[in-house]
């Protein structure tokens, strides 16, 4: 069960069981989850150590927080890493300004992407500072969509979750940012619609 996220039929027993002490429903929710929040927060910090010191403050917090933890409509996949995200805000806010979205495109290398996809081409062509660029001329609301999907291979339920907003914004924002990147790149027309697709997960 490493890396699947749990069935949101088990969330509350699993999250009753890890709250009063369940070592075993505490062992399951971090096996589905760890992975997936490690390596989100590795494209985020650039540091391997880092990261795995994040990991165990995501997973206190989360500890901490189950007790108040309620379905109301929020994956828990997307609760747990808006705590990561939240995590990793905090460290930076209390050490010097960390990784940027340069450490981020570093790190995505080691992801397999979809042919058509902006973010894997640049990797191939060994062109990350350019890549940082152009992310970094996106709206925001559109950098983030890029980071939840690609870096932290989130679904889309979980995206949309996370960032507070619909599945349809969310599929807008996506396709919006895929092709402003690839514009970016001088991309043709004729390559956008099959990388528009959602990428990590299947839209409902």
């Amino acid at each position: 069960m490493d890396g699947q996220p749990i069935d949101e039929a088990l969330v509350d027993r699993l999250v009753r069981g890890a709250a009063s002490g369940d070592a075993a429903a505490f062992g399951t929710i971090y096996d589905a989850y760890a992975p997936r929040v490690r390596r989100f927060l590795r494209r985020q910090t650039g540091d391997p150590d880092l990261a795995e010191e994040l990991l165990q403050r995501t997973f206190v917090k989360m500890i901490e927080a189950l007790p108040r933890y309620r379905q109301r409509g929020l994956p828990f996949g997307a609760w747990v890493f808006r705590i990561a995200r939240n995590t990793v805000i905090d460290h930076r806010r209390t050490a010097h300004p960390a990784v940027s979205l340069d450490a981020a495109v570093g790190l995505a290398a080691s992801r397999s992407g979809d042919a058509g996809d902006p973010v894997s081409a640049a990797e191939r062509d060994d062109d990350r500072a350019r890549l940082a660029i152009a992310l970094s001329t996106l709206p925001p609301d559109q950098q983030e969509v890029l980071a939840w999907r690609f870096f932290a291979d989130l679904a889309p339920a979980e995206t949309a979750a996370v960032m507070g907003r619909s599945n349809g914004a969310v599929r807008v924002l996506q396709h919006r940012a895929l092709i402003n990147l690839r514009r970016h790149f001088g991309q043709t027309d004729a390559t956008l619609e099959p990388a528009a697709a959602p990428i990590g997960g299947d839209v409902p």
